[in-house]
């Protein structure tokens, strides 16, 4: 017998037939705000104006302000800095966890991963021709040591990867110098990420590099860097921006330069460490998740107070000030504080990789990595829609004078999220002098500021509310 033999089947089977033709051309998937005109949900968002305000006021003015920056003083007082691998950051992780319990915030748990181990040990890099100078360095993550006794050699000194190749007859059995012109962080790294491993493919036997920064007060600058397969492993460090100027002067007249380098570094297996997360939870869909981050380990100077401390403070304290305020929106609030993020983003990687299979729950992905200065905006990456959505929640924020919503939303720890389609937001502040203290001693206290830290506190809770409080999610 065939469906249409009879009537009732035959209703079934149209029915059947609308029903794929619908789903295939969409039409029946739920689309988030894709047919809601933008006045209507500008008026939806604009009615959370008395709740921003309220945000603001506790986190500004109110008995919350303050508290991010007194937090983060406690904690980085106590801990100090926390490289992977560390006990330091193990222990940062400990009392993370009882903090943030101790706030009564939900749902705090650890999520295991494994992370590099590298351990600095004892260096110095010590001129002996023209004349005696003791140079100032710091080893970059992942490096080798040098053999017992050091290494001493005859420097070359070059301006670029260019030059390098140009005067790669005279590089062999030396240590490469580079005095690359700071251009932008984001161009300028590569030498400290990958001058080993050029320095090694012309013969070199460690490679010094002019710290990454725009600014120095001869303060050399650490960061990981990473080895190019098959080719030779060489000790290199980063050396401070006056060194590197000065022997590229010497080079210039012809003066022959020799170095001693001596590196006690050493690469130990990888180690157990933890994601840290707290959560509120959604009132309607607790399965949906907005974002918030920054990452617990830093290097291993300083007291890693910018880089990233605050970042991990105002992801905590934006879930504080609305706990606090008796909200609890329709999506679950997740902060996350990522393990592993200066060894090339290793927490949030593995954390990718064990949640990416409900991906379509994550509604936006939030990251603080780039200083607590004065707020100016967010960066942010999604769609059109998406974009003209996150436009009006910025508009909340005209109080404080921080609406401005830019182009491409940016940090290792959620770049995996964003390349897979879900919208995401980094916070952008006034700064102009975050790579003055980046990886170095500066780090400390002394560069953050209570009062920016309200704003910024102010608005992550803000931006992090209201999204995951609105009737849908943001569109992909």
């Amino acid at each position: 017998m065939t469906i249409m033999g009879q009537c009732s089947n035959g209703l079934v089977y149209l029915a059947l037939l609308i029903l794929i033709g619908c789903l295939n051309q969409g039409f029946c998937k739920p689309h988030v705000y894709k047919d809601k005109p933008l006045k209507e949900i500008s008026n939806k968002i604009s009615s959370y104006a008395d709740i921003a305000q309220k945000i603001i006021e506790l986190a500004v003015y109110g008995k919350a302000q303050n508290r991010s920056y007194e937090r983060l003083a406690v904690f980085a007082d106590k801990i100090g800095h926390r490289v992977s691998g560390s006990k330091n950051l193990d222990l940062a992780i400990k009392y993370m966890y009882n903090a943030l319990k101790e706030d009564g915030l939900e749902n705090v748990h650890l999520e295991p991963v494994k992370v590099p181990h590298w351990v600095r040990g004892e260096e110095s890099a010590v001129m002996l021709l023209p004349r005696n100078h003791t140079m100032s360095i710091l080893g970059l993550g992942s490096s080798v040591g040098t053999p017992k006794g050091g290494i001493e050699a005859e420097v070359l000194v070059v301006e670029s990867f260019d030059e390098l190749k140009r005067r790669a007859n005279e590089a062999k059995g030396k240590i490469v110098v580079y005095n690359q012109p700071f251009v932008s962080y984001g161009e300028t790294v590569s030498y400290r990420a990958s001058g080993a491993s050029e320095a090694a493919k012309v013969g070199a036997v460690a490679s010094l590099i002019c710290s990454v920064t725009p600014f120095s007060i001869y303060s050399p600058h650490t960061g990981w860097q990473w080895y190019d397969s098959g080719v030779p492993q060489i000790p290199t460090a980063c050396i401070a921006v006056e060194d590197a100027q000065m022997m590229a002067r010497m080079a210039h007249r012809g003066t022959k330069i020799v170095v001693r380098l001596t590196m006690g570094a050493q690469n130990l297996p990888d180690a157990e460490s933890f994601n840290t997360v707290a959560e509120i939870i959604g009132s309607q869909h607790p399965e949906q998740v907005v974002l918030l981050s920054g990452h617990l380990d830093s290097w291993d100077v300083g007291q890693g107070a910018m880089d990233d401390g605050g970042g991990v403070a105002i992801s905590w304290e934006a879930l504080s000030l609305i706990k606090d305020l008796g909200l609890r929106p329709k999506r679950t609030l997740r902060t996350v504080l990522w393990t592993a993020e200066e060894a090339g983003g290793v927490g949030a990687a593995q954390y990718y990789q064990q949640h990416k299979g409900n991906i379509s729950n994550f509604d936006l992905v939030m990251e603080s990595d780039l200083g607590t200065f004065v707020p100016m905006g967010l960066q942010f990456t999604g769609s059109d829609k998406a974009r003209a959505i996150m436009k009006e929640v910025m508009k909340l924020l005209t109080p404080i004078n921080v609406t401005s919503l830019e182009e491409h939303g940016e940090g290792t720890d959620i770049n995996m999220w964003m390349k897979a389609g879900v919208p995401g937001a980094s916070l952008h502040t006034a700064d102009s002098k975050y790579f003055w203290f980046h990886h170095s001693q500066g780090d400390t206290m002394t560069v953050q500021d209570p009062l920016e830290m309200n704003l910024c506190s102010a608005v992550w809770a803000v931006v992090a509310y209201v999204v995951a409080d609105l009737d849908e999610m943001l569109p992909r």
